[in-house]
């Protein structure tokens, strides 16, 4: 039986011009600075009144109230932000889990179906940032990615 091996990628130069780093840096940002927004939000309801995006089924079975799930929602999505910002090709698949989780608690909820499709979006957006991630450092100070890194 014959077995092949497939090369690694070439050393890349980590270039604005080049278009797959573009879409990492692009992916890397929004994936970092969206759930520490919208997470700090669950804190202030500048943005929305969150509680009435969870599902009353799931709102059945957390303890406590509406309010305090999202809260603890807030925290997660902070903490998710700063991985991607930290280790991008751990964060973007942590990140696309949590939005799976949105998903189908939408999903739940007559009438936010087409959230739900857009968080779908989301999703695949995120797990091509954890791809991408493969490519690049997760140091900026770093001038050639070598193959997978974190």
């Amino acid at each position: 039986m014959t077995t092949s091996t497939r090369p690694g990628p070439a050393a890349r130069t980590l270039s604005l011009t080049d278009p797959a780093y573009q879409a990492f840096v692009l992916l890397r940002t929004a994936f970092t600075l969206a759930p520490i927004v919208f997470g700090l939000d669950k804190f202030t309801e500048v943005l929305t009144h969150w509680e009435r995006y969870l599902a009353p089924a799931l709102n059945d079975i957390v303890p406590g109230s509406a309010h305090q799930a999202m809260v603890m929602v807030g925290v997660v999505e902070v903490l998710a932000g700063l991985l991607v910002a930290l280790r991008p090709s751990i964060g973007g698949y942590v990140v696309a889990a949590w939005l799976a989780g949105i998903i189908v608690n939408l999903a739940l909820i007559p009438g936010f179906y087409d959230i739900a499709l857009r968080d779908f979006g989301l999703l695949v957006a995120a797990l091509a940032l954890a791809r991408l991630a493969t490519l690049f450092p997760a140091s900026p100070d770093s001038k050639t990615a070598q193959g997978p890194a974190a």
